[in-house]
């Protein structure tokens, strides 16, 4: 093997801490295992829609068959090519972002991408977004017969019967996409809340009242920034969804409000980049999490917070990482 292509220090110094971590988590012989309605991930760790792409890219840093899901990039009913930019900035505290769901739409995701995904040993979650109920209706019935294991019903889109209001902000709207979903869906349905609400609790009864089998919270928080030389905006859209480390006590609190509203499996999401903060999400009542904006500073974050969440469970002399769930001691 010549010199330019010999085995670099670095990576063999990662590879073996993964090894170590994960023969530390065999020998304590914690279950990672949870159940997500009905969908049993073989760890808690998913990454989250719109971060990931399609897996292709991420497929070259690790085994994709090592995370415990793959919500995948946000699907139309047709293809999108997303706004224009700049549409994407860096916050003090992670970006925000207005890319407008790009996507190739649901068919050439069905037809290109899920063979490829189905590759490996790892659910698959899809993400859709509609401008009309019908529009869910029917990327539901395409993914269910393609075989997708869970559709996540994206419901901060602008509704366009009426008059640009997202499905998210009023429980009727949201309701009624639900029930649409639900009628189409043959697999699990989990309706994604958005945090650009009063009370996000109203919403998650309706979704609940409608049928919804799971819950993911938090998207993302509605945010801005200026460039105070040129004053401008620096989102060509004005203002863009906020993520990163900044929203995790928002997700924290609103996935504890959630918990305690409703019955149903909640994916909890918005700033996760190591096991301590998808514990947090856990012990509010997340059966699961969902790593994001950290994929872009470090591709290998979702096996770190696997990792992670595995010690804590270990150090806190845990059987089983799910025992974390809902183990919040209020005060």
């Amino acid at each position: 093997m010549s010199e330019k292509h010999a085995s670099h220090p670095e990576a063999e110094g990662i590879i073996a801490s993964t090894v170590t971590q994960a023969a530390l988590t065999q020998d304590r012989s914690i279950d990672l295992s949870v159940d997500l309605a009905g969908v049993v991930l073989k760890n808690p760790v998913v990454v989250a829609s719109g971060t990931f792409g399609f897996g292709r890219e991420y497929g070259q840093f690790f085994d994709l068959s090592e995370l415990g899901g793959i919500c995948c990039k946000g699907l139309t009913l047709h293809p999108r090519e997303g706004n224009p930019p700049p549409r994407i900035a860096e916050t003090p505290m992670g970006m925000l972002n207005s890319v407008g769901l790009q996507n190739p739409g649901v068919d050439a995701f069905i037809a290109e991408e899920l063979p490829f995904l189905r590759q490996h040993d790892v659910k698959i979650i899809a993400n859709i977004s509609g401008n009309t109920p019908e529009e869910y209706g029917v990327m539901c019935e395409k993914l269910s017969e393609a075989g997708v294991d869970m559709i996540e019903v994206n419901i901060s889109c602008p509704n366009v019967k009426a008059g640009g209001l997202a499905y998210g902000t009023r429980p009727d709207l949201a309701a009624e996409v639900t029930r649409e979903a639900k009628k189409h869906a043959r697999v699990p349905v989990m309706v994604k809340l958005s945090p650009n609400v009063t009370d996000i609790t109203e919403i998650a009864k309706a979704a609940a009242d409608a049928g919804a089998d799971a819950l993911s919270l938090i998207n993302t928080l509605r945010g801005m920034r200026i460039d105070v030389n040129t004053r401008r905006p620096i989102l060509k859209m004005n203002t863009g969804g906020l993520s990163g480390p900044a929203v995790l006590p928002v997700a924290v609190r609103m996935v504890w409000e959630v918990a305690n509203a409703v019955k149903l499996p909640i994916l909890g999401m918005g700033g996760v980049s190591k096991g301590e903060d998808a514990a947090q999400l856990m012990l509010a009542g997340a059966s699961a999490v969902a790593v994001g904006t950290a994929l872009f500073a470090d591709p290998r974050a979702p096996l770190k917070v696997r990792d992670g969440l595995a010690e804590i469970a270990a150090k806190q002399g845990l059987g089983a990482v799910r025992e974390l769930t809902g183990g919040v001691r209020p005060w």
